[in-house]
């Protein structure tokens, strides 16, 4: 059980699936790991679990370092906790793993919530303001070899996920999928996701979609 206070990501099916897939398959063992958009710290604790050697983990928000730190304490898993956008914290280190379970909703708004608890899920008009930038930039930390997990949601279109990480110099595919009902936040944006055509009329399930790449 993890401490989740306001403001901060509770770990839910996505998290669930990309910790499968990354401890069934043994991504973390012995490589040096890192979390982007941590949350409560799930993903960076599983990593640690699964024999991970050493587990980094970033987000922008104050409150998600904060739970981040205390619960990889209060689970005694080694975690560095770091506060910042994407990257940025760790630029110049080279990570053989690199898990991410980003803010991949459909918005009203490209403006993207800098303090409330939307800024857990909000990216966008299309929810790919941070999956673009992720597959963009990923590879400036990956050491040779390494891997990328990313989970999102189908709505956001898995292919243009596999393109960008091709385009940037990965070798990507699918890894794992799962039907799940739509939590509150989509159900709450359902008739705009149905406007835009991001999802069928009458729509209340969607695909989660774990995409791996390897560094080539």
């Amino acid at each position: 059980m993890l401490l989740c206070p306001p403001g901060v990501y509770r770990a839910e099916g996505d998290t669930h699936l990309l910790t499968d897939v990354m401890c069934q398959g043994a991504f973390a063992r012995d490589r040096d790991v890192l979390d982007i958009g941590t949350g409560s710290g799930a993903l960076a604790i599983a990593a640690a679990r699964a024999g991970a050697r050493t587990v980094s983990a970033v987000d922008v928000s104050l409150r998600s370092v904060a739970a981040t730190w205390v619960n990889s304490r209060l689970h005694r898993a080694a975690v560095a906790v770091h506060r910042g956008d994407l990257f940025r914290p760790v630029a110049g280190r080279r990570f053989g793993l690199v898990v991410a379970n980003p803010p991949y909703v459909p918005a009203l708004t490209s403006r993207l919530p800098r303090h409330r608890k939307a800024r857990c899920w909000d990216a966008g008009p299309d929810g790919r303001a941070f999956l673009d930038r992720i597959c963009a930039e990923v590879p400036q930390v990956l050491a040779p070899g390494g891997e990328v997990l990313i989970v999102h949601s189908g709505v956001c279109d898995a292919a243009l996920t596999l393109d960008a990480l091709d385009r940037a110099g990965l070798v990507p595919q699918v890894l794992a999928k799962a039907t799940v009902p739509f939590g509150p936040v989509m159900r709450a944006r359902a008739a705009y996701l149905e406007s835009r055509g991001l999802i069928e009329p009458g729509q209340r399930e969607e695909e989660l979609v774990v995409v791996g790449a390897r560094h080539a």
